[in-house]
């Protein structure tokens, strides 16, 4: 790769060994997260990955992509980009385990104004850290270097993963019935979903106190709550599934429990949820106090401090709670199912 460098190119604006740069200081942690499944090492033109099918009776992929969206925008004022990548692993594998499926490899793509191979790398880390905690390995990857089309110092990321579950095991949620119990996993904050209202809440753009010590948070700055990565559940999640029988899975994202909680519930039930037993996180009370929200409409954008809920049946609750617990989460029963069609009711 030593003599590979285009000086036109780069006058047009793409500096191809910075891409190489990147790439050579992004290997030490995509190592991290390396296991049996892994073929090859990085920078070839696809990712490989061994399937152990060992003991499936009928294996199922499952798959999930999402992006990170305008949370961005506080990394950048930050100037802190060694989190964001958490965010764009957890917005895939969150979704995956939902199905009961376990994550195998994950892929990112970078879009960049300009690639700096520090921050390329920062990024990175952080993808890797979120593959390392949800026990996926990080098998590919693209960067791409758009100027022109962003600003220098901006970029965005997205990412993709696949997992897999033998579909005996699958959660399809039509095993739910009237009195099966809810419980919350607690969040690590606002993940990344509601971020544009959060920007108009608080004026990002032109706000300059967004980075100093807000007494409503404990001392810590709006800034940095914000961008608090998203709490990743598939490890507590997976330990459950092997000895309790979960009947549903809420990953709690854009939408908030209105959208999300009753794709979880089949047809004719509903998730009956006790408002007073939900743990609110002050960053949703300072979002709702500044931005003059509707309580509805909080709970219809942010996860309000649930980032996820399981439903189990009843005779089953205080072994589930045991396992979350041991697991290291803040879980605790929200809610019950009850008959009806309005989805989600505050009780």
């Amino acid at each position: 790769m030593n003599n590979s460098r285009s000086e036109s190119y780069a006058a047009a604006g793409v500096d191809i060994t910075a891409g190489y740069r990147a790439v050579e200081l992004m290997k030490k942690h995509i190592a991290r997260t390396k296991n049996e499944g892994c073929l090859d090492d990085v920078g070839g033109f696809g990712g490989c990955f061994g399937l152990n099918l060992a003991g499936m009776e009928e294996p199922v992929l499952v798959s999930g992509t999402d992006g990170v969206g305008t949370k961005l925008r506080f990394a950048m004022l930050l100037d802190r980009h060694d989190t964001i990548g958490i965010d764009a692993v957890a917005m895939c594998v969150n979704d995956i385990i939902c199905c009961g499926a376990r994550p195998l490899f994950f892929l990112d793509y970078i879009a960049c104004g300009k690639n700096y191979p520090e921050k390329i790398a920062a990024i990175v880390s952080g993808v890797a850290e979120g593959c390392v905690r949800s026990g996926c390995a990080l098998i590919g990857g693209e960067t791409a270097e758009h100027p022109g089309m962003m600003p220098e110092h901006d970029y965005d990321i997205a990412g993709f993963s696949v997992g897999i579950v033998d579909k005996k095991k699958m959660i399809d949620n039509q095993k739910t019935k009237e009195g099966d119990v809810i419980i919350a996993l607690a969040s690590s904050g606002v993940h990344s979903n509601g971020f544009s209202l959060v920007r108009k809440v608080f004026d990002v753009e032109h706000n300059k106190t967004l980075t100093e010590p807000c007494e409503a948070l404990g001392g810590a700055s709006v800034a940095e709550t914000l961008l608090t990565p998203t709490k990743l559940y598939v490890k507590p999640i997976l330990a459950l599934l092997e000895k309790v029988n979960v009947k549903g899975i809420s990953h709690i994202t854009g939408g908030g429990f209105y959208e999300n909680i009753p794709r979880s519930i089949p047809k004719g039930l509903s998730a009956r949820i006790t408002k007073s037993a939900v743990k609110v996180l002050p960053i949703f009370e300072l979002i709702q106090k500044t931005g003059n929200i509707p309580e509805r409409d909080m709970y219809n954008t942010f996860n309000m401090g649930v980032g996820m809920s399981v439903t189990v049946p009843a005779a089953e609750v205080d072994t589930a709670l045991e396992i979350l617990r041991a697991a290291g989460e803040d879980a605790y029963v929200i809610g019950e199912i009850v008959k009806g069609d309005e989805g989600v009711i505050f009780a």
